[in-house]
C-alpha cells in the first residue's frame, strides 16, 4: 500500500508544480501588474497632488500677476502667501483642487502607465537603455499631457479666478461646471489652446526626470546618503530642481495662453511657444519667464517626492495583502 501510495503521491505533485501552474497563472499575473501599476500611479499622483495642491495656486497667482498690469517687481513668496490668505482666506489656496485631482486622474494614471507599454513594446526591437527610456519617457510625457489638457485649463481657471476684478470672475462652482462653461462659451478647443507649451513642458519633464533621477540617486549613496527615503527624497528634490528650472518658461507660456483674452481687433496676444517667450521678455524682462518659480519648484519637487513615496507604499501594501 505504502507502495502504491508513493507514486500516486510523487506522480500529481511533480508535475503540475514545474508545469501547470506557471503557465496558468502567468498571463493573468501579467494583466494584475498593469492594472496596478496604472492604478497606484494614479492614486500616488493624487495623494501627492493633494500636499501640493497649495504650492500650484500660489504659482499660478504669481505668474499671471502681470497680465493685469502689476509692475514687474515681484513680491515674494512668503510675503505673496501672506497676503493671498489675509485677504481671501486659507481655502484659498485649495481653489482647484477638483482640476487638479482630474488632471492628475489623466496625467499621473497615463504618463506612467504609458510608460511601460510604450517601453515594452520599444524593447521588442531594441534592448532598454538610458536613451530608450528618454524617448520613451518624452513620448510617454506627451501624449499623457495632450490627454490632460481640459482639466489643466481648467485648473488654471479656477486657481485664478479669485484675483481677477469682481465683475471678471468666471465664479465656477467645480471642475466640471468649469469645463462645460468653457467648452460652451469659448468652444472646446480653447481647452487645447495653451496645449503646445504644456505638451512641450512634458515632454521635457519626461526627458530630464527619468534621466537625471537615477543618477541623483547614485551620486547621493556615493555621497554617504543612506538608501531608502532619504535617497529617494534628497534625488527626486534635486531632479525637481533642475527640471523646473528648464520648464518654468513653458509653464508661464502655458498659463499666459490659457487664461488670455482677445484684443480690440479679434487676435490672441500670444500665439505660439516661442512667440510668448519672445513677447514675455521684450515686454517683462527674461527674468518673468521665471515668475513664481519658488512655489512652482515646490509643486515640482513636492509632488516627485510624495508621488514616488505614496506608489511606492501603496505597492507594498497591495504585495502584503495578496
Amino acid at each position: 500500500m505504502s507502495g502504491k501510495n508513493s507514486p500516486s503521491v510523487e506522480t500529481p505533485t511533480n508535475p503540475p508544480n514545474p508545469t501547470n501552474p506557471p503557465q496558468l497563472k502567468s498571463p493573468p499575473k501579467k494583466k494584475e501588474s498593469l492594472l496596478v501599476n496604472f492604478s497606484t500611479a494614479g492614486l500616488g499622483g493624487i495623494l501627492g497632488w493633494i500636499i501640493v495642491h497649495p504650492f500650484n495656486t500660489v504659482a499660478v497667482r504669481m505668474n499671471l500677476l502681470n497680465m493685469k498690469g502689476v509692475p514687474t517687481k515681484q513680491p515674494s513668496f512668503p510675503r505673496f502667501s501672506y497676503e493671498l490668505i489675509k485677504e481671501e482666506g486659507v481655502l484659498t489656496l485649495y481653489r482647484g483642487l477638483s482640476a487638479g485631482v482630474i488632471r492628475q486622474v489623466f496625467y499621473a494614471t497615463s504618463r506612467f502607465g504609458l510608460f511601460e507599454v510604450f517601453r515594452d513594446q520599444l524593447a521588442k526591437y531594441r534592448t532598454t537603455d538610458l536613451w530608450s527610456r528618454l524617448l520613451v519617457g518624452v513620448l510617454s510625457g506627451g501624449a499623457a499631457a495632450y490627454i490632460s489638457c481640459p482639466a489643466e485649463v481648467s485648473l488654471v481657471r479656477m486657481s485664478n479666478d479669485m484675483s481677477l476684478p469682481p465683475d471678471q470672475r468666471r465664479n465656477y462652482k467645480s471642475v466640471v461646471d468649469a469645463a462645460f462653461r468653457i467648452a460652451r462659451e469659448e468652444g472646446i478647443s480653447t481647452f487645447w489652446r495653451g496645449s503646445m507649451p504644456f505638451v512641450n513642458r512634458a515632454m521635457i519633464v519626461g526627458a530630464t526626470q527619468v534621466g537625471t533621477y537615477d543618477q541623483f540617486r547614485e551620486t547621493y549613496k556615493n555621497l554617504g546618503v543612506p538608501e531608502g527615503l532619504p535617497n529617494v527624497f534628497a534625488a527626486s528634490m534635486t531632479s525637481g530642481l533642475l527640471y523646473s528650472l528648464i520648464t518654468m518658461p513653458f509653464e508661464t507660456a502655458k498659463n499666459r495662453m490659457a487664461f488670455q483674452k482677445k484684443l480690440p481687433d479679434g487676435t490672441l496676444p500670444y500665439k505660439t511657444t516661442f512667440q510668448t517667450f519672445a513677447k514675455i521678455a521684450r515686454a517683462e524682462g527674461v527674468l518673468a519667464l521665471w515668475n513664481g518659480f519658488l512655489p512652482y519648484y515646490g509643486r515640482c519637487g513636492g509632488h516627485t517626492v510624495t508621488m514616488f513615496i505614496f506608489v511606492e507604499q501603496l505597492r507594498k501594501f497591495y504585495h502584503s495583502r495578496s
